[in-house]
Parts: structure tokens; sequence; C-alpha cells
């Protein structure tokens, strides 16, 4: 099935939440008051000046604030600020008739400060002792033994930046209040349920007085998991004060200073190995770069943690965390949700120390593969480990990587400044959120007397298809065509207490939840079914629109059936839950079994350097990715692709699952795919210099 938007998308008629306020006439817009400084001291705000700007109708402060002061959950998050705590934090916020009378109001106001000393960086918070949050620690085995085994000892350090989400659509929030006094907001939010929790204390109201909805975002990566919440709540509060429609909408500039990015980390190591290459020994520390406050630092870094091993057996570990308060934006969740960087800490040892013990980078990895049996170090089974190795061997044969090799030493020995290379990196990534509670999905089915089905899940679409993967659950799951089936936005008003769209756990949790409403219904209009066609209704069958029975020749249509459920007064409507089994996790010993499962990849990419300037071309990427039985493979492929090529394209051919594709000789086509154990290829198109990509 083709993405259920796609052709809203590529005409331009799919609505995103900046969209909805043409549809209200009386519709003010927002406008931040930003400080430029990393770190001030806010002495004074003066908004008279503002007041007088034609269009102005009311500039927000702390004072606005009915209820709490704090756009998080944990009290170092303040909505508007006497402490400037990041260059371009925002103070206050000015309210128009137009955005630029917002504007212009916002730069009329004054805002007296005394600037402070900042913090800029991990490297300068760590020497400042400069620390927020918990400082976990996870460890298995003997340390101390682990290196008394080794043969080799190696000591390193590396420190990376932060990384921008740059979705398409920026952060954007509608609030309006009804005649009721109900509290509705349209947001481009990943975590509508928390959206509405937050606004809910900021204006001291019940959730129940506050609706959240989130129409489709325009891409989210982590960056909407969090992030939103604040901006929702500016909308309420200046649509609570004014009783008309509030827009808030970050133009690009606003949204990539004023918002979180991925955290980057700072890490310091020591391992050991036996004469053969296997790790005796790994003792870390990893500090990551949490910005301001904690935001999501606290779950991110747990997940680093986790991830620290990667596909790796380490019998003794000890992997030591902290979140660094620095004078940045709050970094937030991004895709991975701190699993790139504790998996980059061991693929950044390998990859150094592999030559020094005489080795290639990818045999010493395929040597520390886990094997069956063997735990995590916080105590989690490895399940199907096996399939690392397979997936491994089957990359290093289709990406050539052998004959590759050789090319690129032919090439570097001829090369004096411009350099290429090539690697292998495997990847096992746990699937569930390390907070056991949030690992619960929630749906509502309708069934309508005319056989139309309509469903609510409280999952949200940022294009990544999860909304495709609801309706075919439901399609397969009542046996009706898939174009009987229509789905609602995603609003706390239909499905509660929902949990974030994010750790890859959407389709999982949500589509579980669908297909238990959906087997509520069958359980419900069977025996109706089976009264109409004669047989037990343990024998009834739903399937393509069409009800039968075990052994039957006839039929009867699902109208029929559900037209007549509907005389006998059967409920056509049902909610659907599903909860994660068999996940616990003990935070105080960073111990348990967080995940529900591991999924397994690996990528083989080949890069050139430019050795003067640094400049740099990705090549060619081979990824090979073990899907599972894929619910929808289109939309996978295209998460595949889309994981990978987040890049402007110059010159692409396109298969027929639109696969995209470069050589050095020009596009070419791909052989549509049987499955996803077929690699994604990606390769530069023509030779073209990096500066044009």
């Amino acid at each position: 099935m083709p993405h259920e938007s796609a052709v809203q998308h590529v005409t331009g008629t799919a609505r995103f939440t900046d969209d909805l306020h043409s549809r209200h006439t009386e519709v003010l817009h927002a406008w931040p008051v930003q400080v430029f400084v990393a770190h001030a001291k806010v002495d004074s705000i003066d908004t008279a000046a503002a007041l007088e700007v034609p269009g102005v109708v009311r500039v927000l402060t702390a004072a606005d604030v009915p209820g709490v002061n704090d756009a998080g959950t944990k009290g170092d998050e303040p909505l508007f600020n006497d402490h400037v705590r990041y260059y371009g934090h925002s103070v206050a916020w000015v309210l128009g008739e137009t955005v630029d009378a917002a504007r212009r109001g916002a730069e009329a106001v004054v805002v007296d400060y005394t600037e402070l000393p900042a913090i800029l960086n991990a490297t300068q918070a760590i020497a400042a002792e400069s620390f927020q949050g918990f400082q976990p620690v996870m460890a298995r085995g003997d340390l101390d033994d682990g290196f008394a085994q080794a043969e080799h000892v190696f000591r390193g350090e590396f420190e990376f930046g932060e990384q921008e989400h740059f979705y398409l659509e920026t952060h954007a929030a509608l609030a309006m209040v009804d005649e009721s006094g109900q509290l509705f907001i349209q947001s481009s939010t990943q975590h509508p349920s928390e959206t509405q929790e937050i606004v809910a204390h900021v204006l001291d109201l019940s959730s129940s007085q506050v609706t959240v909805q989130c129409l489709r975002m325009g891409g989210g990566f982590g960056g909407k998991e969090w992030q939103p919440h604040g901006l929702a709540a500016i909308a309420a509060i200046g649509a609570t004060l004014t009783n008309r429609p509030v827009r808030v909408r970050l133009n690009r500039t606003q949204d990539m200073t004023m918002t979180g990015k991925r955290h980057g980390f700072h890490s310091t190591w020591k391992v050991g190995f036996s004469s053969d290459g296997l790790i005796t020994a790994l003792d870390t520390t990893l500090t990551a770069d949490g910005g301001f406050c904690l935001d999501l630092s606290e779950p991110v870094l747990s997940r680093a943690l986790c991830h620290v091993d990667n596909a790796y057996w380490v019998p003794n570990i000890r992997v030591s965390g902290r979140i660094a308060k620095t004078n940045k934006t709050s970094q937030t969740a991004f895709r991975g949700f701190g699993g790139p960087q504790g998996m980059i800490v061991l693929e950044d040892i390998l990859g150094q120390v592999a030559p020094k013990l005489g080795l290639s980078p990818e045999q010493l990895r395929q040597r520390n593969f886990y094997v069956p049996g063997q735990r995590t170090p916080y105590g989690q089974v490895v399940e199907q480990s096996e399939r690392m190795p397979q997936i491994w061997d089957q990359l290093l044969a289709s990406s050539e990587f052998a004959s590759r090799r050789a090319e690129i030493d032919e090439f570097n020995q001829g090369s004096e400044h411009v350099k290429r290379g090539l690697a292998i990196t495997p990847v096992k990534f746990g699937i569930s959120f390390n907070l056991t509670a949030f690992n619960q999905g929630g749906a509502l089915v309708l069934i309508y007397k005319d056989g139309s089905v309509l469903i609510n899940h409280g999952g949200t679409e940022m294009g990544q298809g999860l909304h495709t993967k609801m309706l075919q659950v439901a399609a397969t799951a009542l046996g009706v065509p898939y174009d009987r089936v229509r789905l609602a936005p995603t609003r706390t008003d239909k499905v509660p207490n929902t949990s974030a769209t994010a750790a890859s756990t959407g389709s999982d949790l949500n589509g579980a939840a669908v297909k238990n409403a959906c087997e509520t219904l069958l359980a419900r209009i069977a025996p109706v079914a089976a009264g109409l066609l004669g047989v037990a209704a343990d024998d009834v069958r739903f399937a393509d629109g069409e009800v039968t029975g075990l052994g039957l020749d006839k039929s009867v249509s699902w109208e029929e059936v559900v037209k007549a459920a509907y005389f006998q007064r059967i409920s056509l409507s049902s909610t659907g839950f599903y909860r994660a089994d068999g996940l616990h996790w003990d935070l105080p010993t960073f111990q348990g079994s967080p995940f529900k499962y591991f999924v397994y990849s690996a990528a083989v990419s080949e890069v050139e350097v430019n050795g003067f300037t640094g400049a740099y071309t990705t090549r060619r990427v081979d990824i090979l990715h073990d899907a599972g039985d894929s619910m929808s493979p289109l939309i996978d492929i295209g998460q595949i692709e889309g994981g990978c090529a987040r890049r402007r394209l110059v010159d692409a051919g396109r298969d027929r699952l639109g696969l995209l594709r470069w050589r050095e000789q020009g596009p070419t086509c791909h052989p549509r795919s049987q499955h996803l154990q077929t690699p994604v290829v990606l390769r530069n198109a023509c030779g073209l210099p990096s500066e044009v990509l």
C-alpha cells in the first residue's frame, strides 16, 4: 500500500497545524522576545513601547501564567524566564493582529539584563563540575580481573557536538477556547497527551478541560516529542486571556535557535583485549550535553548506556553516565534517542584499535559479536543474536566489500591528498521505551451501520507511515477492504493517556491496540453472522468484505452482518488496549529487561576525504535490515531510505519501490526487491563534487 497521504503530500493539499489558522478570522499571532546572549540575569522587562505598536494586542509575561510557570515536569524549565539560559532564549511573547505587528512589538520590548559567565560545551561543564539529573552506573563482571587478563590495554577520549533535526515543518500550535470553556489545541506534537498535561498544569486546569489534536506533522525525528509543550502553553495562555484563537509558529531561524538538538556527548574509555582480539574489559564514562535543563536527557542517557555494547559481548564492563548543564537549548530526543551516542563509543574503539592488533576493523568486530545465550551488561538475554552474523556475511558479499577494499587501497597509494575509506558497521537496537509504563497503546474503533469503519489510535503521523499501517491492521483484522476504513486525527479526547510516538514503538503499541479493538468487535458480531449463515460462531470467517462459515458455499456481505448486528442492539464501537508484557527495569541498579526485542542491521559506507579542506563525499552506502515480516514493505523501505539519505538530491534514478540510487556512471535502475533482505544501495551520482551535494 502507498502512504495514505502520499497524494495530498505531493499535490500540496495535505493540511498541517499551521494551515488551520486561516479558518479563523480573529486569530492572533505570537512572536517571541528573544535575548541574544548565552547567559544573563534579566533585570527588567519594559513592554510599554510594544503596546504602542499598531496591531499589538498584548504582551505575555510570567505574571500572566495562572498555574505553574514551567514547560516541563521537573520544575527546571520556566516558561517565562528571569534568566537567559541560552543564546536566543525568549523572555516574553507578543500577540498581534498580524505577524508583522507581533514582530515589531517584540522588537520594541526593552529587556535590561546583566550578562553572566557561560558554559558552552561538555568539556567546560566537566571542568566546572556543572551537572544535572542522575548519574547512573551500569556494571557487570570484575573490571580488575578483566584488565589483568588483557594483553593489550588502550585508552581514548572523544567529543562530538549536537545535530539539528531540520524537520520540514517548524514548530506550530493553534489554541482556542470554545463556548463551554474547553481549551482546544492543534499542535505539531509527537506526544499529544503530554502536551495536554503540561498545558493543563500551566493554566491550572484539569486534563479533561484540555483537548490536544495532532493532524499530522511535517517531520519530527524526536524534535517534537518534548519541545512542543511550552509553545502550545504560550498559545493557550494567549487564547485564554484574549478569548481569541492564538497561533504560535516559529520561523526557521527561531526554530533552530530556540529548540533542542541531538545531545552531543563526551566520552573517555579504557579497554582491554586478549591476544586473539577479544574484548576482556571496558571502562567508560559518557557525558551528555543536556543544555540548560533536563528535558529528556535522563532517558536519552539511559538508552545510551544500554547501547554501549551494541552488537558485542563485553564480559567485564562499567559504564558511568552523567548530564552536563550548559548554556544551550534543552537538548532533546533525536532519532535513535541516545542509542547512536552509546554505540559510537565501542565502534570508535574497534576502529582505532584494530590496526594496533594487526586485524582489519571488520575482523575485529565480527570476532566480538554476541553468541546465543549471552546477556547484555544490564542483564537482558540477547535473543536471535545469530541474525547479526547472517546479516554481516550477506552484506559483505552483496556490497563486494573485499574487491572494493582492494580498489580503495590501490587508489590511496596513488593519491597523496585525497583518501578513500570503507567500513562495515553493525547495529543491535532495543525496541521499547526504557520507562516500562510508556509501553502501552490505546485505540477506539467505530463501525457504522453502513459497514464503514473509523479508527482512532494514540500514535501520531509525522510522515513515517504509521497511519497507513494502522489502516492496514484494521482492514486485515476486520476482514474488510482497505477503502472501507478511515482514520481520524489523533486526539486526546478519543484515546487518553497515550505514549509518545517514539522509540520505534508506534506500530507495535498502536497496531496491537487497534487489533485488540477489532477482535472485540468481531467477537460481538460473529454470533450475528452465525445466525444468518446457520453455523456455529466459532466457524464464522471474515475476509475481503464477505462473511462465510467453514464448509459453506454461501456467504453474506459485511454490510448485511453489520446492519443485522445494529438491529439486534449489538455495540459497534470498542476501545482497544495493548501493553508490552515481559518488560521490567530497575533504574537504581540499571538492571532488567527493558526491551521487547532487538532489531539487527548493518551498513557498508564508502567515503572520500580531502586532506587539505576536510571536505568529504559519501560515495556509496549499502544498508541491510532484518525487518522480519514487514507490515508494509513500501513504507518500511521508505523509512530505510529516509534514515540514510537525509540530504539534498541532485540527480537520482528511482525504481518502482522508490529506492534512491546513485552510481559514478549515473543513475541506474534497481530490480524490484522481493523482500527487505535485499540491500538498499545509495551511491554518489556522476562523480559530482561534495559541495554540489
